[in-house]
Formats: structure tokens, sequence, C-alpha cells
């Protein structure tokens, strides 16, 4: 993994104002690193800053106060330069559009030349084990396969960063863990470094090299859980005691207790 750092938030607050005139404070001093190629996720109860950190990130709203920089830019610069690529928890897929025009159309926006587009669409159908769908349309897929089309054109202009909101929150769990895996190994064949938002501890666990625990609002950073479950992440992982291990780490840190029990220890 790169010593690079594909995140840096220094001191970042976040106020948002009411009809009522009023201030709510969603983040407070968040300062935190994602180095280039890491998969962190964000955790923490409903309402703790988790989906308002990420759009700061990927400037879709501005922080209060504090500073954000994508590879060593301001986030708007990152936008511009198409250095992140972002899905949600809807895949937000064009219906009229098919699954390769779906894809492509990042690469549309950015003028991309035709032939480099399907050369492009036809990779990531692959990547994502779609090639014998392009020619669907969203109505004709699973929703976890507009999930993996989803993704496929978050990637689309190859980006060293992807940002990602409980993408798998709606989905059944038999897909949510095939997903997770495949989206494991899109991250290890892309070197992209992720962020990623979930409510799921085991998600969480599975997928992340770093897992970043949240405090209820006000959101900050009350505990960061280094998984070290090594580069593999296939499902025999899910049975191991140290996955175990770092679920209970994972939840005794959301719950404050885990400070307590290994001064008991």
């Amino acid at each position: 993994m790169s010593t690079a750092t594909a995140v840096r938030a220094s001191a970042v607050d976040k106020v948002f104002g009411t009809a009522k005139g009023e201030e709510v404070t969603a983040l407070t001093g968040v300062d935190l690193d994602v180095r280039a190629g890491e998969f962190v996720s964000l955790i923490g109860p409903s309402g703790c800053g988790k989906s308002t950190l990420l759009r700061l990130i990927a400037d879709l709203d501005t922080p209060t106060s504090g500073t954000l920089e994508i590879f060593g830019k301001p986030a708007a610069k990152a936008r511009v330069d198409q250095d992140y690529g972002i899905a949600f928890q809807q895949a937000g897929l064009l219906p009229w559009r098919t699954v390769a025009a779906n894809i492509a159309l990042p690469l549309e926006v950015h003028g991309v030349s035709r032939g480099e587009r399907s050369a492009r669409v036809a990779e990531l159908a692959e990547l994502v084990g779609l090639s014998d769908f392009i020619d669907r349309y969203p109505d004709q897929l699973s929703g976890g396969m507009q999930q993996r089309v989803a993704i496929a054109r978050a990637l689309a202009a190859r980006p060293r960063l992807l940002l990602m909101d409980e993408p798998f929150g709606a989905l059944d769990e038999m897909t949510r863990e095939y997903l997770q895996t495949e989206l494991a190994r899109i991250a290890a064949e892309t070197g992209a470094a992720v962020v990623f938002v979930t409510h799921s501890i085991p998600e969480a666990v599975f997928l992340s090299d770093r897992v970043v625990v949240m405090s209820p609002r006000p959101g900050r950073i009350t505990d960061v859980i280094v998984t070290d479950l090594g580069p593999a992440r296939e499902e025999g992982l899910r049975e191991s005691p140290a996955y175990f291990d770092r679920v209970t780490a994972v939840r005794e840190a959301l719950h404050g207790t885990r400070v307590e029990r290994a001064a008991e220890r």
C-alpha cells in the first residue's frame, strides 16, 4: 500500500442552520488521514455525521471550519480532476439507458471518444461480472446487479479514490455478502483508496484496513480499529477467530467499553 495520502481532514467542523434559525453541529474536530490504496470504513450511530463527512470529502458540501485535501488538493479541485468516484445506497441508474450507457455516462460528460468509451465499458463490465448484461436496462436487473453497475460507473474515469455511502444497505444479506467480496476484489485490483460508510459492524470489519468509529452527534472520531486481516478478503475470513475478535473490538468501541475492557486485562 502506498504511503501517499488520499484524504486528509484536519480539525473539520460542520454546522447546519435550521429553519428556526438554530444551529446543529454535525461534526466537530474531525482529523482523519486515509492512505492511497487503503480501505477505511466510517461507522457510528444514525445521525453521527458519517454521510456528512463523506459529502464534505466529495465536495458536495463545504466544512464550516477546518481543511480537507484529496491527494493534496482542495476537495473542489479533486472533483474537477475526477480524482474520486462516488456510489450511494440507491444505484441511481438512468432507466432509459442500458448497462453500457449508464457506465459510460461519466466518460461522455468529459468528452471521451466513442472508441475509448466502448473499450472502458467492456473492461469495467468484465471487472464487475456484467459482460453478458451490457445491453440490458436497469429494470431487467436485480438490486445487486444494479449496484454493480453503479460501482462500475463510479470507476469509469479511473479515480484514485472511491467514496461509498451504504451502497449495500438495501440488499438482502446473501447478496450483500457476495458484493462485499466483489468490492474487496475490485478495490484490490484497481488500487483505489475507499472511504465506505456503513451501519454494519461485520461489513466494516470484512472490508476494511481500518474502521473509524464515530460518536453520536456532534460527530467526532472516538476510536480507530486496525483490522490487520491481510490483503485477501474471501468468504472463509468470516469464520476466522481474528475476524470475530475485530468485530468484538468495533462493537466495544461503539459502546464505549473497549478501553475499560482493555484496562481490565
